[in-house]
Formats: C-alpha cells, sequence, structure tokens
C-alpha cells in the first residue's frame, strides 16, 4: 500500500502556529503520514529585507516540531547547490522516497495564482499532487495564465486539490514587525521558537543578515 508524504516549502521566517495548523489540517484531509518542512535558502537573486539567517530559520522549524510526530524537517532546499527549484526538489525525494510513496506538495492560494511563473512548471504538475491551501469563503481567482501554460486538464487537477483549511491570520511579516516593535508574539509562534527569537535577537532591525555564515 502506497504511503503519502506531504512536502511543505517556504522561507519560515519565521515558523508560526498558522503554517503548522494548515500543514497538520491537510495531512488530516488526505490521510498523509509524514509532512516534511523544507525551508529555503535565500533567494540567489535578490536579496530578501528581513531574512534571518538560514541557520536560525532551520532551527526554528525544528523547535516547533519537535514533539510531533506528523512532522519532520529537511535541508535540502537550504543547502542545495543553486536554485532550489520545486520541480528539482521533487526529483530529489522521489529518488530518496520508497518507490510507491505519493508525493504531495503543500502550497498557499497566492502561490496557485503565480505557479505559471514556476520553472518547468508542467512538469512539475505531472510529477506530484500540488495541494492548495485555501481560507474558506475566500474566492479563487482566475486562472487563465496557468491554464495557457498547462492547459485545461492540468489546470483543472490543481483545482480538484484545492482544500479548506482553517483561517489563520498569522503571518511572518506580521510576527517580525511585532518584534520590531519590542511587542509580544506569545501564541503567535511555539513558546520555544520565541524564546529563540529573543536569544538570538532576531528581527530587531529590518536588516537581517542573509544566508549561512
Amino acid at each position: 500500500m502506497a504511503s503519502h508524504v506531504a512536502l511543505y516549502g517556504g522561507s519560515f521566517n519565521p515558523v508560526h502556529h498558522g503554517h503548522l495548523i494548515i500543514a497538520r489540517s491537510i495531512a488530516e484531509a488526505l490521510d498523509v503520514e509524514e509532512v516534511i518542512l523544507l525551508p529555503s535558502h535565500a533567494p540567489p537573486h535578490k536579496l530578501a529585507q528581513g531574512l534571518a539567517k538560514t541557520e536560525h530559520r532551520m532551527e526554528m522549524v525544528r523547535l516547533a516540531v519537535a514533539e510531533d510526530p506528523l512532522f519532520s524537517v529537511s535541508d535540502h532546499d537550504a543547502t542545495c547547490d543553486g536554485p532550489s527549484y520545486t520541480v528539482k526538489t521533487i526529483e530529489h525525494f522521489r529518488k530518496s522516497l520508497p518507490a510507491q510513496t505519493e508525493i504531495i506538495w503543500i502550497i498557499g492560494a497566492d502561490s496557485l495564482l503565480e505557479l505559471h511563473t514556476w520553472y518547468e512548471v508542467a512538469k512539475l504538475v505531472d510529477s506530484c499532487s500540488i495541494v492548495t491551501a485555501h481560507r474558506p469563503g475566500s474566492p479563487l481567482a482566475s486562472l487563465d495564465a496557468l491554464k495557457q501554460m498547462i492547459g485545461e486538464e492540468k489546470t483543472r487537477r490543481l483545482v480538484d486539490d484545492v482544500i479548506d483549511t482553517p483561517h489563520i491570520d498569522i503571518s511572518s511579516t506580521q510576527i517580525r514587525n511585532r518584534v520590531m516593535e519590542n511587542r509580544s508574539i506569545r501564541y503567535l509562534v511555539p513558546a520555544n521558537v520565541e524564546e529563540y527569537i529573543r536569544k538570538h535577537g532576531l528581527y530587531r532591525t529590518t536588516d537581517q543578515p542573509t544566508g549561512t555564515s
């Protein structure tokens, strides 16, 4: 019997309860046995303002899920050479996971609208199931650009894999701003992540160093 593994990539700058609740809700809806979180490295073509060092974001994700057996953390996207294109990440896990494993890639509704700009998107759609976390009651915008890029059948498959998830109004930007304003982030992030941010002085200014040290 094939197992189901979900991959969830992002900058996680920082990881927060919204990320974890959405990932768990998708895992429960699809009977996923494992969710692998993949913090990304700094974008190679630009410096992202306020992006904490890769090792900090990796460690915060590890701390956030340390007590939850559903989750594991991979440094593949954080340490790979060159851009961490999703299609290449899927290829990596295809080789490292058992052959019968069904791979799911989790994205947000905003990423679905931008999917037509992704590297080798047609190949990506065929290589895994792309599941979109969608806020209930929010209309899904037009996917005409994507349809022109990959065709009607592949686009319909993506729409069929849109799943309503809890509406968690938390963002990493909000958390960084609150830290910079010396306001509490309790209940927005796991307690050990809050302590890590405080201990290492992260997000105190908008000029965070990027990459690894």
